[in-house]
């Protein structure tokens, strides 16, 4: 998914590997479909045959437990894609170093960190439901703040307000979701749904960064062709050949880095001005479209959290949801 962006989904971006006419992004994500098909068979039969299976997939017609797994998956994509596209803006648009940009970031972890705790000892009785619910809006609330606030010549002050938003939103979550998973199941089941547990996070993590890069790539190239095309300062022949050298893809990069490589091969300077500004709007419109990705992920979570429970667990009340 990663490569979708420069390789192309489905059909091949001009100069991109394809195999037997389609991108190999395709075929290898069908390729991960049918080993996840043929671990889960094997699992099965090990299991039929009394063996010892690494994980039970019945498990998972547990609405409780794959619910709450789902809404990690989520989490972490959504949180794992914040990570990847709020430093790019930072470090490469707006040039801090290593350590500033970790400065600038801090607020989300600390809002994290405090959600998280805070909440169990604010709510005890909460609805597991309806607070992971409304840390999904609230994450959607940051993310889309900072869409609005991301333009051309924002400094890096723009991101503190977001990322508190942000923060809180996934603290809220991570107060909930692993009591809610390992509760859904036996005691002596909780070692699996650990492990299940991680799956869901880490798939979510690497959807998230693959997703947030592919977005990221692909509306930045899209926006800078456009732009120069339309830039009466950049002559046809330097947009001709821009068109060929970036059908794979724009690469991400700073001003300074643009500005270099355009004087090294002789652009007048009046044309080199015109596509260091087209590039410093394409790489806000690539981070917008990444950010707004993101926020789309947040609102298509909140439906998986019907198999939520509505009530702590542990409590007397606490009902199991049952197997479907």
């Amino acid at each position: 998914m990663l490569r979708s962006g420069t390789w192309g989904f489905v059909k091949p971006k001009p100069g991109a590997p394809e195999w037997l006419s389609l991108s190999p992004v395709i075929w290898m994500m069908l390729a991960g479909g049918v080993v996840l098909t043929l671990f889960i068979v094997w699992e099965n039969r090990r299991i039929e045959r009394g063996e010892t299976a690494l994980v039970e997939p019945a498990m998972l017609r547990i609405r409780q437990l794959r619910g709450g797994i789902t809404a990690l998956l989520f989490q972490f994509l959504v949180q794992a894609g914040l990570f990847f596209v709020i430093p790019l803006f930072l470090s490469i648009a707006l040039g801090l170093s290593a350590i500033e940009t970790g400065v600038r970031l801090l607020p989300l972890s600390l809002a994290l960190l405090a959600a998280a705790v805070a909440v169990p000892r604010m709510l005890p009785t909460a609805s597991p439901r309806r607070i992971v619910r409304t840390g999904f809006v609230v994450l959607f609330a940051g993310i889309t703040l900072l869409v609005g606030l991301l333009e051309l010549g924002a400094g890096p002050e723009i991101v503190t307000g977001p990322l508190l938003l942000a923060g809180l939103g996934i603290g809220a979550l991570a107060s909930q979701l692993g009591a809610v998973t390992v509760s859904s199941v036996p005691d002596e089941k909780t070692g699996e749904v650990g492990g299940l547990q991680n799956t869901g996070t880490q798939l979510g993590a690497s959807i998230g960064t693959a997703l947030a890069g592919a977005v990221l790539i692909s509306a930045l190239s899209t926006s800078f062709i456009s732009g120069i095309s339309d830039n009466p300062q950049v002559p046809a022949s330097v947009t001709a050949s821009a068109q060929v050298e970036l059908a794979g893809g724009a690469p991400f990069i700073s001003d300074k880095e643009l500005q270099a490589a355009l004087d090294e091969n002789d652009v007048p300077a009046a044309t080199a001005d015109a596509i260091v500004q087209e590039n410093a709007q394409a790489r806000i419109n690539g981070l917008r479209a990444a950010l707004a990705i993101l926020a789309l992920f947040t609102l298509l979570a909140l439906p998986f959290t019907r198999s939520l429970p509505t009530t702590q667990p542990g409590s007397p009340d606490q009902s199991r949801a049952p197997p479907e």
